[in-house]
């Protein structure tokens, strides 16, 4: 039986997911709150066509007993959706909330105000469950297989970059031991509008104590996404001007909901912001160099004050992961399914690290060559490393194909996610293997940009994950371009 889970397990990391059905409709809320939900499909009159999700999503408020509609539209967050239906049983606050997977399946919403807590409706879910139980189990399974045939104990994130320090104050010293941050008390805090959703919380501008701030709210059935970002945010020394600020967390007396606090990016992600604008090349540069600083920070490994701050991999880079501030600079956010580097010694760490790891995490099209189709040694910090490299080469073409200065005499190109152009809005896991992996295909660099911006790219997004660049380099590269553009 267990020989049976293991092959079941190792073979379910190669095969394909199925392709995103195409053309999903949704209703449509129009509505100020609902200004960053025009980017996700064309909108006529009160329906939306999806570009980039098969899911719905709508927002209620609870008045009178009854459920008014506040936001509705396609979901921002590429994900599934298992209901057709627009149905709920938890209530936060006095809003409802609720995904669904038919067309205008969330112009309706049907809830139960007696229930607090999720619960399963359709008997056909349980034999999904089970089945995705038995591949979780087979890839755990394969990953310890990996872990006892490996030679060396993990330190740092490989042996490309050791810590100095000998080894007995690697212990005494590591972000392991580090106490625990306490809880906020959120009585003061005020939820004012959602500005989006995701597959694991909802976001919204809130206030804290007279500020305005962002409040990201996670269902009480979310906690593991939540304890995984509140572990990244309360890292030592994790305070950087390309990371988002990190206000504190805690927990929502009346509901018991999980909540991070963090500073309001006032222009949103930066998805949103490439969809409503076009930049000269300072505004771009300035842009693309500070996301290439809060990456390479990201990464960074070293003591400062007795205290270890590790390398921590994203693994779910894209532009609705990052924001973009009101001067102009971009800030990474959504750790939710980042790994943190140990470099602790002992098997504590060893073992905590390789539970975390997952193959396949992330958006798919910002997803490196050797991730989407599994060949990837996970026991590497390195290759995890390495794999939002990748991602950072697809965000910097994503960025600079909206910049005005690069397209000179011709209009400059409608925003556009990474291989969307050759497949679509939403290409599939099958697709994106064919394309990537197999025939090595990237997105399509105009021939006239210099040899610079050429080169930055292609070294980001190398075929060869050791061949690509690290983040500090591809900082360091951007930093050198001439300020003034010269294609």
């Amino acid at each position: 039986m267990w020989l049976y889970l293991v092959i079941f397990g190792c073979l379910s990391l190669c095969v394909p997911a199925p392709a995103v059905e195409q053309g999903r409709s949704c209703v449509f809320l129009t509505s100020s709150r609902n200004s960053r939900n025009m980017e996700e499909g064309r909108v006529n009159g009160t329906i939306q066509y999806c570009a980039h999700t098969n899911c719905c999503v709508g927002f209620f408020r609870i008045i009178d007993g009854q459920p008014v509609a506040e936001l509705q539209g396609c979901k921002m967050v590429v994900g599934g959706c298992l209901d057709p239906t627009c149905f709920t049983s938890t209530t936060h606050l006095d809003y409802i909330r609720c995904e669904c997977s038919s067309n205008l399946c969330n112009g309706n919403i049907t809830w139960n105000a007696e229930e607090k807590q999720p619960q399963l409706k359709h008997s056909s879910h349980s034999t999904d469950m089970v089945t995705a139980i038995v591949v979780v189990l087979g890839m755990l399974l394969c990953t310890l297989v990996v872990a006892v045939k490996c030679r060396h104990r993990f330190r740092g994130y490989d042996d490309k970059q050791h810590l100095s320090l000998p080894e007995e104050s690697l212990t005494s010293l590591c972000s392991c031991h580090i106490s625990k941050q306490s809880d906020m008390d959120l009585t003061s805090m005020e939820l004012q509008q959602i500005v989006g959703s995701g597959h694991f919380a909802s976001v919204w501008q809130g206030s804290y104590q007279g500020t305005t701030v962002a409040v990201k709210v996670f269902p009480t059935w979310c906690k593991q996404e939540f304890t995984v970002e509140r572990e990244v945010y309360g890292l030592p020394h994790l305070v950087h001007a390309g990371i988002a600020h990190f206000l504190g967390a805690g927990r929502k007396s009346d509901s018991g909901d999980c909540v991070l606090l963090l500073e309001l990016a006032t222009c949103g992600s930066l998805s949103s912001f490439l969809s409503k604008n076009s930049s000269d090349w300072t505004t771009t540069l300035k842009l693309a160099q500070s996301l290439s600083e809060g990456l390479a920070y990201l990464h960074s490994d070293f003591y400062r004050h007795g205290v270890h701050k590790p390398a921590v991999a994203h693994r779910d880079l894209s532009s609705n992961n990052v924001l973009v501030r009101d001067d102009g600079t971009c800030v990474l956010c959504d750790f939710g399914s980042s790994t943190i580097l140990r470099s602790c010694a002992g098997p504590h760490s060893w073992q905590r690290y390789m539970v975390n790891v997952q193959s396949q995490v992330g958006t798919l099209c910002y997803m490196a060559p050797e991730l989407l189709d599994g060949c990837v040694n996970l026991s590497s910090g390195w290759c995890l490393i390495q794999g939002d490299v990748y991602s950072l080469g697809t965000l910097l073409w994503e960025l600079l194909m909206r910049c005005s200065d690069l397209f000179i005499g011709c209009p400059v190109p409608e925003h556009r996610l990474p291989y969307e152009e050759e497949l679509g809005a939403s290409p599939s896991l099958e697709q994106l293997i064919v394309h990537v992996s197999e025939r090595r295909e990237r997105p399509s660099v105009p021939k006239h940009w210099q040899q610079g911006l050429h080169d930055i790219l292609l070294d980001s997004w190398d075929h060869d994950s050791d061949a690509r660049l690290t983040a500090q380099c591809a900082r360091d590269r951007l930093v050198s371009l001439p300020p003034c553009c010269s294609i």
